[in-house]
């Protein structure tokens, strides 16, 4: 029998113990990689090359105050500003309001939001017919298709916080560089009906990325001594303080990453030391064969590594499935999450890290062990 043989097989030797050990390893892997997933979405990855040159203007005290219309021809007029478009969310309710039938529904100017999103795919034909429709509306690809529509096709979002139902109809189909599954239309046909419906804050597509930081504060200084002053940020921050609404984030998957590493450690070191005392006669008789400490410590440390990797192998592959199916549902992670090579890469390490780590002092004291004291011992 090969080296690499003994090691396979002493690994899964006792499968009662061995194979719960992997299945355990594994689950808290699949934790760790959600949980770094997650911190890669929110803190690392970014929106997209063009993301870069978007600013969000809005009013410094809270996300839902209304700015003054006002606001728009002067950001607009500052040096380095393309384009400025209002953004309001609606919140309305589409058929029963279940989860399956929930999207984010926002009100803008056809005019000018496609210059601030021009990394949306959109043909041209239905761009002007958007354009020309006060009741027009254009909505993401693979929303459109979880609910067939079609371009013409009318449909009907209750409101909720405004007194007012949209008749809208789909005049195109755009797809963004991250789905989005939302859907666009005249802000103008609530202002209408809803006196007080004003804009919640206002996109901004700056120029070059060297206009970006100067922009930002240009804008907040324009209207910093004005009834409502302002706070610009890119798209990246906006989504970031979107998330700090819930709490310290970080700090949550911190610890939780924290507690997921230190229980597969427990697990795995519980598994090996109970595996290594068993087998103090038999490492005795390796010796007497000619096995020397070092190859002796090798086996044990490539048997604790092997049965750790496999567990997080396991892990890897149930989150990068899980992962794949979150990021193409209807949810609000829906095309945010991403399982990254380096985030699986990482997790593999850590597998590997705590199989050293835990079988190293078991390992250890069991290739210095005397041979005569080894093979007497009972247990």
């Amino acid at each position: 029998m090969t080296l690499a043989g003994l090691v396979a097989k002493n690994a899964l030797r006792n499968k009662r113990r061995s194979v719960p050990t992997m299945f355990s390893i594994a689950f808290s892997i699949l934790l760790l990689t959600l949980m770094m997933t997650l911190w890669r979405s929110f803190y690392i990855d970014q929106l997209g090359p063009a993301s870069a040159l978007r600013l969000f203007t809005r009013t410094s005290v809270f996300f839902s105050y209304a700015i003054p219309t006002n606001y728009r021809q002067k950001i607009k007029s500052i040096r380095g500003v393309a384009a400025v478009a209002p953004l309001n969310l609606f919140n309305g309710v589409y058929k029963d309001g279940k989860a399956e039938n929930a999207f984010p529904q926002g009100g803008t100017d056809p005019n000018e939001f496609l210059k601030a999103y021009r990394d949306y795919e959109i043909p041209a034909d239905q761009v002007v017919a958007w354009q020309k429709d006060p009741a027009g509306a254009i909505v993401e690809n693979a929303l459109a298709r979880q609910h067939g529509w079609q371009p013409g096709e009318r449909i009907v979002i209750q409101g909720k916080f405004f007194p007012v139902n949209l008749e809208l109809t789909i005049r195109g189909i755009y797809k963004p560089p991250v789905p989005a599954r939302g859907i666009w239309f005249n802000w103008k046909y609530v202002e209408e009906s809803v006196p007080y419906a004003k804009d919640d804050m206002y996109i901004l597509l700056a120029d070059s990325p060297q206009d970006v930081t100067r922009i930002e504060g240009a804008v907040d200084r324009l209207f910093h001594n004005s009834p409502s002053p302002t706070r610009t940020e890119t798209e990246k921050q906006l989504e970031l303080d979107f998330i700090s609404m819930l709490g310290n984030v970080k700090a949550f998957i911190l610890s939780i990453c924290a507690a997921v590493v230190f229980a597969i450690l427990l697990v795995s070191a519980n598994t090996m030391a109970m595996s290594i005392r068993e087998r103090t006669r038999e490492v005795a008789l390796l010796r007497t064969l000619g096995f020397t400490r070092k190859l002796v410590l090798m086996l044990f440390l490539t048997e604790g590594v092997t049965l750790s990797l496999a567990g997080g192998v396991l892990g890897a592959c149930a989150a990068y499935g899980l992962v794949y199916r979150m990021a193409h549902s209807s949810g609000s992670l829906a095309g945010i999450l991403k399982v990254t090579p380096s985030t699986l890469l990482l997790v593999l390490a850590v597998a590997v890290l705590v199989g050293f780590l835990s079988v190293i002092a078991p390992a250890y004291r069991a290739s210095r062990m005397n041979i005569v004291e080894s093979l007497r011992h009972i247990g």
